[in-house]
């Protein structure tokens, strides 16, 4: 043994070291006389980089000197901050900072003017850095799994906006500033605290799949009704009696919906006046049959 490692030190002191727990792809990489600039893959797109699961509580230093990253991935690990440095990589187009310990952005966020794709969901925020609404090019946003309670009013410059997902948070009404993201065509607001739907959700012209399933909402706001590009509406779990009798003008639901992957109408586990539960059973059609004569007999 003595004699095999003085002929090659190098080679077996890092075989002696992976005897032991894995190393963080970092450190593997400079232990072994690589440049950080090696763990990056060129895809025919995007130059990513990739540190999931390495357990690390703190951001390594080197990663501030990649500018030409473009996809970032540093989900599931126990960051609990990410310095202002973030700001040098403004060549981001993908952010993945998911199932961390992040109990707020640094404001330097806001210089991220490429940044299409951001994930902040399972971590510990109770607010969003106004400064976010800087990156006027991002598309999709989840901050779901959080502790929010409300969003900045300077939010209504994300106007490319198409994507957010705010499940899983302490909202007890829609933030004002969503009603201004005409892009939007996903909205998931389910598990929160909302006990009521603004009539101002019909400026939202583009949406196709709005969830607020768990909530306290009693009920249905008419002007919902005009958004007729609904694929899918989701208002399990909530406390609704009565359903707006221009309902049947969403004609792009197809069903009722009982898998949570299916687009339609999800309307299970809710108080619903007889005799909605009876017409809920005999499918959509039915449904909106019904409410459209109630409707006329008015």
């Amino acid at each position: 043994m003595g004699t095999e490692h003085s002929k090659n030190g190098g080679r077996r002191s890092m075989v002696f070291l992976r005897k032991g727990p894995k190393l963080p792809a970092w450190e593997d990489a400079l232990l072994s006389g690589r440049e950080p600039k090696s763990l990056l893959k060129r895809g025919l797109r995007y130059v990513s980089l990739s540190l999931i699961m390495k357990g690390m509580t703190s951001t390594p230093d080197f990663l501030w000197g990649l500018p030409e990253v473009q996809k970032l991935n540093l989900s599931h690990n126990h960051l609990v901050m990410i310095p202002p440095s973030l700001g040098k990589l403004d060549r981001l187009v993908v952010l993945n900072l998911g199932g961390n310990c992040l109990k707020c952005l640094p404001k330097e966020i806001g210089l991220l003017r490429n940044l299409k794709v951001l994930f902040v969901n399972m971590n510990c925020l109770t607010e969003v850095p106004t400064e976010l609404s800087l990156c006027r090019k991002l598309e999709v946003l989840s901050l779901s799994h959080n502790r929010i309670s409300q969003l900045p009013l300077s939010f209504t410059d994300l106007t490319s906006l198409r994507k957010l997902n705010l499940s899983n948070n302490r909202l007890m009404q829609i933030p004002l500033c969503i009603f201004a993201l005409r892009s939007l065509d996903f909205l998931h607001l389910g598990s929160n605290r909302l006990e009521n739907i603004a009539e101002s959700i019909q400026y939202l012209v583009n949406l196709q799949i709005f969830i607020v399933e768990n909530n306290n909402i009693r009920s249905l706001p008419r002007s919902l009704c005009y958004i007729t590009t609904l694929e899918l509406l989701n208002v399990d779990y909530n406390a609704i009696q009565t359903l707006p009798d221009d309902l049947y003008l969403l004609r792009r639901l197809r069903r009722i919906a009982w898998n949570p992957m299916d687009k339609g109408l999800h309307i299970a586990h809710n108080p619903l006046s007889r005799p909605l539960p009876e017409v809920v059973e005999g499918g959509l059609d039915v449904l909106f049959n019904y409410l459209r004569e109630k409707k006329e007999h008015n």
